[in-house]
């Protein structure tokens, strides 16, 4: 049975000192821990005999995921050099995108942050919603869309995707649950962790969900 394996890669930690809501807005870049964490997670790609093996690599359009792909690009043309084999390029799909948020560029955490404004509580409060904006069923579909694309145009083989916590868990929320709705204080998707999908080239259907954190130790 042909198999294709998506693996998800999150973004690294990004350079935040003024503590904004960034969601989809320019010139967040990573940190130089999150370059770090990058760099461990694209390590284990390239040392892996199947995700070594990836034949593409595509990123949400925001600079924090690019940055990370192209570390992840380092290595693996690395080894793809050594097997003679052609370097990859980045490609990039607007719908691995981060999650929509009505509060972005407002500070968070402290002072005067949207978040903790009286107004806000309810929304606060309604934890099955994510980022108080773009729905969680709008965001899977969309992941869904791209990972459905993704089987067609690819049969058989492994791609490293760069993309945001919301979309991951979300889209893998669904496959797992039939629905992807979920408490966001729950998600299990790391800085720079890979969450591995096997489908059924076929029929589509999810076969295997692995996960797994390269970066946990990084500092």
């Amino acid at each position: 049975m042909p198999s294709t394996t998506l693996h998800f890669v999150r973004h690294g930690k990004v350079e935040n000192p003024d503590h904004l809501l960034y969601e989809r807005l320019p010139g967040f870049h990573l940190s130089e821990l999150g370059v770090r964490m990058a760099q461990a997670t694209a390590r284990h790609i390239a040392a892996d005999p199947d995700m070594s093996r990836a034949t593409a690599v595509i990123s949400s359009p925001l600079e924090r995921t690019r940055e990370t792909a192209g570390e992840i690009l380092k290595e693996l043309n690395q080894v793809r050099q050594e097997r003679g084999e052609e370097a990859l390029s980045l490609r990039t799909d607007g719908r691995l995108i981060e999650a929509g948020n009505n509060f972005r560029g407002t500070r968070v955490g402290y002072g005067q942050g949207a978040l903790w404004r009286p107004r806000n509580i309810r929304l606060l409060l309604n934890l099955w919603r994510p980022s108080w904006g773009e729905s969680y069923r709008h965001i899977a579909a969309r992941v869904g869309a791209f990972a459905e694309e993704a089987l067609f145009e690819h049969p058989g083989e492994q791609l490293i995707v760069v993309s945001h916590e919301s979309p991951i868990y979300s889209f893998r929320h669904k496959l797992e649950t039939g629905h992807p709705e979920h408490n966001m204080l729950l998600r299990h998707t790391a800085l720079a962790s890979i969450t591995s999908i096997t489908f059924d080239c076929e029929t589509g259907k999810a076969l295997k969900i692995a996960y797994v954190d390269p970066a946990a130790g990084v500092q």
